[in-house]
This record gives C-alpha cells, structure tokens and sequence, in this order.
C-alpha cells in the first residue's frame, strides 16, 4: 500500500472513531440532548464501538488509528511497514481526528449554542486530569496506552491449526474484541485522566476546539496537552520494547 492509500484509510477510520467518540461525549455532556446525564459507563462503552466502527473502516491500511499504535508496532522490529510509512500513518491519523471532531461539532451545533455552561465543553473534544499532578498523570495514559498496544501485539490473525481448524488466539472478535479491551480500559483505567490513550484522538480535537466558534468555550488548556500525547507515545513504544524480547510469535 502506498503513502497516499495509507493516509486517507487512516484519515477516514479516525474520523470515524471521533465522530462516534466524541459524539458520545457531546450528547451525554450537552443539556438539550436526548442523552445527557447518560453517564461514563455510555460513554466508555460507545467509545469502544467507536473504535471498532474506525478501524472496520480502516481495515486496508492496517487500522491502527493511533501513533502509539504505529509506534508500537515499528518498535518491535517486525512490523509489515517501514519508518518511511510512519509519516502517512501519523498524518492521516491527526488529519482524521481534526474532520471527525468538526463533525461532531456540527451534528450537535444546536446544542452546544444553547447550552448553559459552554466553558466546560472542551471536555467533549479531548481529555484533562481529574487531579492535576502531570507526573501521575503521564503514568497514568503510559499504563492504559501499554496495556491497549501490548494486547493489540499479542493477537495476531487468524492460522492454520492441526486438523486444518483455524487459530485464532485474541483475534477471534476481529475488531470487536479491540472495543471490548477499549471499554474495559476506559471502565478500569478512565478515572484519572479520562484515558486518552491515543495522541491524535486528544491533540486533532484540542485543536479544533481552539479554533472552533463556540461562544464563551474554555481554555483549550495547552499546559496540559502535552500529557495524553507523550504518555501514550511511551506506553505503545514500551509495549513494542517488551513485545521484541519476550518469546512470543
């Protein structure tokens, strides 16, 4: 597959996954709207079908939908693409987040200009601590972005098996079982930080919620920015590390 091919499958499955993603934010934060109060458990739930909403879609490219996938993935010195597809991966994926968040942005446009508190809707677009200490914080997204990369490492594709019955392993679900380990990651380890776990998914939509027209929205709060794009990053590159010298495959 080549750069352009990769870039806009990766561009239409993460917009995809934040359409859906932060659609469900918007519509359980949101007052005029069907599903507000809905709650976290709606939303780790819907973010995980989110996930496999996009990477269904992004299925020819590889669906990683997420840099620290991509790195991940290269740090275990066997991945089916080179250094010089990274940059495809990485731009589709921020491109893709930045559409999807506008999209949502436009489904829910009545709502957010009718909305009683539009200081406190930047939490729609990308995440923040709910006890600020950015040290913690990093540990935290390293933690939920290893456990994610590592389970995603260890589920290869369906093989051959004695008798010719299929192997599976962790793949069985396909993409569906990346959406159970999404959920269960937002339910176990969303407290804190509220999971980002994916640079493009929090930067692409902090950046649009910058220069979006949301009358008197809140800071885009950039000293914090850094956090849910450097934790995941070093959470999928440690789990690639781990994943090349522990006898697996």
């Amino acid at each position: 597959m080549n750069f352009g091919e990769i870039l806009v499958w990766e561009l239409l499955g993460t917009a995809a996954l934040i359409l859906l993603g932060a659609g469900v934010v918007a519509n359980v934060v949101l007052k005029k709207s069907l599903g507000n109060n809905g709650g976290w458990l709606m939303i780790t739930i819907a973010w995980g079908f989110a996930v496999f909403a996009g990477a269904s879609i992004a299925n020819p490219s590889g669906a990683h939908l997420n840099p620290a996938v991509t790195l991940g993935l290269i740090a275990t010195g066997n991945s089916n693409f080179g250094w010089a597809e990274v940059p495809a991966y990485l731009i589709g994926q921020m491109l893709g987040a930045m559409i999807g968040a506008t999209l949502a942005w436009l489904t829910y446009k009545l709502q957010f200009d009718t909305h009683d508190d539009p200081a406190g809707t930047r939490g729609i677009f990308c995440t923040g601590p709910t006890v600020p200490n950015y040290g913690w914080n990093l540990v935290t997204e390293i933690i939920g972005t290893f456990v994610l990369v590592f389970w995603i490492l260890l589920s290869p594709a369906a093989a051959p098996g004695d008798g010719g019955v299929p192997t599976f392993g962790n793949s069985a679900l396909g993409y569906a079982a990346v959406a159970f380990v999404v959920i269960g990651i937002g339910a176990s380890l969303g407290g804190p930080t509220g999971y980002a776990i994916n640079p493009a998914r929090d930067l692409g939509p902090r950046i649009v919620y910058a220069l979006l027209p949301i009358k008197g929205k809140g800071s885009p709060e950039w000293n914090y920015s850094w956090v849910p794009v450097v934790g995941p990053i070093i959470g999928g590159v440690l789990a690639g590390l781990l994943f090349q010298i522990l006898p697996v495959g």
